[in-house]
């Protein structure tokens, strides 16, 4: 968990660094050009900016241990900022873009210094796309680690920091694609209408992708359960106990970034009954101390009863 806690640090430390300079740039360009795509991509350059400050200060808070307010630590704060991290892409970056593009489109101004915008926009590719990488084999070490696919990782992850910064990224690579595109279209035809229509499409890119981490944050907050993948050397564990009969409930959430609350409700063997107690009191603390070493799994809680 330090190892991917390091990685995470990293990978939102890069996007921090590269959104800041590339948000600057824009800005400039932006206000030389007096292009509406270029603007949109300017807000959407400091929104990222400000999400990633959002999941790196998740990131620190979410490493304090246990205490009596938080007996599971305080693993879930890293879900709640990138919740705020995906509010603010759809607030800053989607919703700004497309009201900036719907008031090119009512007032259009002339364009200027199209060189200038083009220069920023090649830049800010080459900064977005090494970001981009960085969260991309953060993804795929974890991936493989996970026997997932990349695209099942990223609906599946307990650690948001990378698919955010990774999402972000995609995002802000197609929006500069986009840019670029009307850009052109605008100097080449002199009509605003293109500009508008670049800035309109990257603040619905904004808003798709705002959606697509919300709702992964939020199934994290609400303590869905873990997935299939996740619970399967669980059971395979409980099962191997010679003393257990039948697990009747097998309860997995995340209290934060790859760490497992686990209840477990099972019955014993018919001969472990009729044994005295401490036997079965033994088997319960191996089997308990068995799941612990799993390195995903913070707490264990095991019933042991008769089925209903």
């Amino acid at each position: 968990m330090a190892g991917e806690q390091q990685d995470s640090t990293r990978t939102i430390l890069v996007a921090v660094a590269a959104n800041l300079g590339i948000a600057v740039a824009k800005t400039v360009a932006a206000l030389l050009s007096g292009s509406t795509s270029m603007w949109a991509e300017a807000a959407h350059s400091v929104a990222d900016t400000g999400n990633e400050v959002l999941l790196w200060i998740g990131l620190r808070r979410s490493a304090k241990g246990p205490d009596e307010r938080h007996p599971v630590g305080y693993g879930q704060e890293r879900f709640f900022w990138a919740f705020l991290a995906a509010l603010g892409i759809f607030l800053i970056g989607g919703a700004l873009s497309i009201g900036e593009g719907i008031r090119s489109l009512l007032l259009p101004e002339p364009l200027e210094s199209v060189w200038v915008g083009i220069a920023v926009l090649v830049l800010a590719f080459g900064f977005e796309g090494y970001s981009w990488h960085t969260a991309r084999q953060q993804l795929r070490e974890e991936s493989q680690q996970r026997r997932r696919s990349m695209t099942d990782h990223l609906k599946l992850a307990s650690d948001p920091s990378a698919p955010t910064v990774f999402l972000e990224d995609s995002a802000a690579l197609i929006g500069i694609a986009l840019a670029l595109v009307a850009l052109v279209l605008h100097a080449v035809t002199g009509s605003a209408v293109w500009d508008a229509a670049g800035s309109i499409c990257i603040g619905l890119l904004l808003i798709a992708v705002a959606y697509l981490l919300a709702r992964r944050t939020k199934g994290l907050l609400l303590e869905e359960a873990a997935p299939a993948d996740v619970l399967a050397p669980i059971q395979d564990e409980v099962r191997r106990a010679d003393w257990v009969d039948e697990v009747h409930d097998l309860h997995a959430v995340y209290v934060g970034p790859s760490s497992l609350l686990v209840n477990l409700w099972v019955t014993p063997q018919r001969e472990y009954c009729e044994r005295p107690a401490a036997e079965l009191v033994r088997g319960v603390d191996e089997l308990r101390a068995k799941l612990l070493a799993q390195p995903v799994i913070s707490q264990v809680t095991i019933t042991v009863g008769a089925s209903r």
